[in-house]
């Protein structure tokens, strides 16, 4: 246990076969008679399709088959849609539309699905694909959220009934918050804007699609966070019964809630599967990818603080634009709610009045992106406590201590209708501050300034939530006494073969390396809600739990019958049922061997086989929260900004594995500053092509754009699970992105410079300095 077991540093054990080249994603597959796919793709952000000729691409060499929309229609296909719409939990009714597989009389983004042309190899499919011959309406394009929420602005949807609106969401009391501003010593306005990212996964989105004609059977090889989610998905669109379906999700090189989400390319390879009799692949390429991913962030928050004369915070207002894309499908909502539901984060507010309106606009849909909406909203109150810090003359740091709710107020109703159950938020802010010696900034600022740098630095606080939806875990053991763990998690990344084990490991004693863990495949996975939002450990790791117990509740009967001792003298320590106060016992592995016994009284009187399932809902879920700080240098004269130092002290409850944390947190603040700093997707305001459709212009961070990391733990236990953890996955997104930009505005400070917008690239950074120079 004490290697092996809960709070250890267990090396993963995955990373062995990842290392050694020895992974297998969904490329790596290779089935008999495999042929190839690719997407014709609209080139105009707007347009009616005329007509669609593909005579000359299916006379290509090698060409099997080419769909068009017609087909899907004329096939009676279905199409994708949201998951959950606002009316669905009683806010104003949201517009409702479908994403077909193919499009067959309008495109409404560059890069919208017209046709899909198979062929024996992908070269031969890509090059038939440039024969396929659209005749194109071009029409009015709307890309920016500003432009899309005009009166007379192009419109999306011919027949959505308020402009581009596809939903308003609203929390609060207007009537309260007016009133407490209206008894505010100081209100503070800031409007910020949170840049548009490309989830750029390692490995590109892909699927095999396998029909099989004698039992009508789907079998489909995705790169996927969620298989099971992907076969309801199919199941619908096919018109079958789930249990005609298999989805198999095997090693998946990045997710970031991308691959969480359905995607018409996963139903148009079993589609051409079926109609070949053959399996069919498709692979993204990165520009295909850039093209027709969905989005993360893209919001612009425009807003009001109000505090007293002590600087305690009176209320907050705010409205926001979200950016909804061509199609409202899938989890789209989702970041929507959260952005709003966790602006008060983890301070003290009762009186906020703050609103949303979703946009359709002529890009791609917008949907979860890691952190999803959590980093939209700590993004947007971060910056505006600290613009407000600064305009009333109070210490950043000592805003933000006098705000933070104390331990003797939780659990914490918020007005957004989370409970925080747990949490020292001071405490854990002021460890960051000391990790970061805070007291010895001014020497170094000093120092930086004999060199010719401005010198800045930021502190900020975050809070968030980790565990959604219920989830089912099994324990099997075989006739060996060996255990396999049937997941309805899905490992990424988070390293589940590992801690899982070690959860196992430490609960039934069963030699770590003799549990295997089986994750990915709906064939052999009863159920399963996949991995996002922090939700593994926390409803993955809960759901295990009560399997586990169990297996000692199952197992507990056939021990005693073996040792013949009474069920009640029975205690279980260290892998073995005992009898209390003797040194009569009997391993776990030895009771599960008996469980597969061919034929006598006990497995006929207690069952064959050893196995049991567990479920959790996290309800409510657990609030993962933590502090940032960062010091950063700019170059006055090119813009160039570089971190020096950045510290992150998260409480994320029980830690499992504190290697494993570490690299999650290491990751997430890896993607902070890339937003911070690096990247913006962006589309021309007027064609509605996509400008940054390579790494030539989308700039992802690299390792050498990084500090070290200086990262540290606090274990405040979270009370509504029976692990006591809190979740990791999305933390480091969500602290980075206004630590660093406040950090920045620090340093520009001197200059006159009070706000920045996000990415800070040279360019920007020097743009804003020489506008405060020149008094602009």
């Amino acid at each position: 246990m004490a290697k092996f077991g809960i709070g250890q540093s267990v090396r993963r054990v995955e990373d062995q076969r990842f290392i050694t080249g020895q992974g297998r994603y969904v490329d790596d597959i290779t089935l008999p008679n495999l042929c190839h796919g690719v997407t014709v793709l609209s080139p105009h952000a707007h347009a009616r399709i005329r007509r669609i000729d593909t005579a000359r691409a299916k006379a290509a060499p090698g060409v099997l088959l080419v769909l068009t929309g017609a087909d899907a229609a004329a096939e009676k296909l279905g199409a994708l849609t949201a998951h959950v719409m606002p009316e669905d939990f009683g806010a104003p009714k949201g517009h409702r539309v479908f994403l077909p597989l193919l499009n067959a009389e309008k495109v409404r983004f560059a890069g919208d699905r017209v046709a899909f042309v198979v062929a024996e190899t992908e070269a031969q499919a890509r090059d038939a694909a440039d024969l396929v011959e659209v005749d194109y309406e071009p029409l009015p394009a709307v890309v920016l959220l500003d432009d899309a929420a005009k009166p007379g602005a192009p419109k999306v949807w011919d027949d959505c009934p308020e402009g581009n609106v596809a939903f308003r969401l609203m929390f609060g009391s207007k009537e309260a918050t007016d009133a407490a501003f209206a008894g505010a010593r100081h209100v503070v306005a800031l409007r910020v804007e949170n840049n548009r990212l490309a989830p750029v996964s390692m490995e590109p989105r892909c699927a095999i699609g396998d029909y099989n004609a004698a039992d009508d059977f789907y079998t489909l090889h995705t790169s996927s966070q969620n298989p099971h989610g992907v076969r309801m998905e199919m199941s619908h669109i096919f018109h079958v019964p789930e249990n005609r379906v298999r989805v198999v999700s095997p090693d998946v090189g990045g997710g970031f809630g991308l691959k969480g989400s359905v995607f018409p390319d996963d139903a148009l390879v079993l589609w051409a599967s079926r109609r070949l009799r053959r399996p069919v692949k498709w692979v993204a390429t990165r520009a295909e990818s850039m093209l027709t991913d969905h989005c993360g962030r893209d919001i612009v928050h425009s807003g009001e603080i109000a505090l007293d004369e002590n600087g305690k915070i009176l209320g907050i207002r705010q409205q926001s634009l979200f950016q909804v894309g061509a199609y409202f499908v899938g989890a789209g909502l989702v970041p929507a709610a959260f952005a709003l539901r966790f602006i008060p984060e983890a301070y003290d507010v009762q009186n906020i009045h703050i609103m949303t309106t979703g946009l359709f606009t002529n890009t791609t849909q917008t949907g979860p992106y890691r952190g999803a909406g959590r980093p939209e909203a700590a993004y947007f109150t971060e910056r505006l406590v600290e613009h407000a810090a600064r305009r009333i003359g109070m210490d950043p740091a000592e805003l933000r201590r006098r705000n933070l709710i104390p331990p003797g107020k939780l659990p914490y109703a918020t007005p957004t209708f989370w409970t925080y159950d747990s949490g020292e938020f001071e405490r854990v802010m002021n460890k960051c501050l000391e990790l970061a010696d805070w007291k010895g900034y001014a020497a170094r600022k000093q120092e930086s300034e004999t060199r010719g740098r401005l010198r800045g630095r930021a502190v900020s606080y975050y809070i968030e939530f980790g565990g959604i939806f219920n989830e089912r875990m099994e324990i099997r053991f075989d006739p060996g006494g060996s255990v396999t763990v049937f997941g309805g998690t899905h490992s990424h990344g988070q390293g589940h073969a590992t801690v899982f084990a070690q959860l196992v490991h430490d609960w039934l004693g069963v030699p770590f390396d003799q549990i295997r863990y089986v994750q990915g495949d709906t064939a052999q996975v009863a159920m399963g809600r996949g991995t996002y939002g922090a939700r593994s450990a926390v409803v993955g790791g809960s759901a295990l739990k009560v399997a586990a117990d169990r297996i000692l509740e199952k197992a507990k009967p056939m021990a005693a019958a073996l040792i013949e001792a009474d069920v009640a003298d029975l205690e279980f320590k260290d892998g073995s049922f005992r009898v209390v106060g003797t040194d009569k016992a009997i391993a776990l592995t030895d009771v599960a061997k008996a469980f597969y016994a061919p034929m006598g009284p006990l497995t006929r009187k207690l069952g064959v086989g050893l196995d049991a399932e567990g479920s959790f809902s996290p309800e409510p879920p657990s609030h993962p929260n933590g502090s940032h700080a960062c010091e950063l240098e700019v170059d006055p004269e090119t813009g160039e900004v570089t971190i020096d130092r950045y510290v992150v002290v998260d409480d994320l409850g029980r830690v499992l594995n504190p290697m494993i944390v570490t690299g999650q947190m290491h990751g997430g603040v890896a993607q902070g500053i890339g937003q911070a700093l690096y990247e913006h997707q962006l589309y021309d305001r007027e064609s509605g092509q996509l400008l940054t459709g390579s790494f030539m212009d989308y700039t992802m961070p690299r390792a050498d754009m990084l500090p070290r990391f200086e990262t540290a733990l606090e274990e405040v236990p979270c009370k509504t699970n029976p692990l006591g953890v809190k979740g990791i996955g999305e933390s480091g997104t969500i602290g980075a992105p206004p630590t660093v930009i406040n950090a920045v505005i620090d340093a520009l400070a001197p200059l006159g410079v009070d706000r920045i917008d996000m990415p800070a690239t040279p360019l920007r950074v020097w743009q804003a300095i020489q506008a405060a120079r020149g008094g602009a």
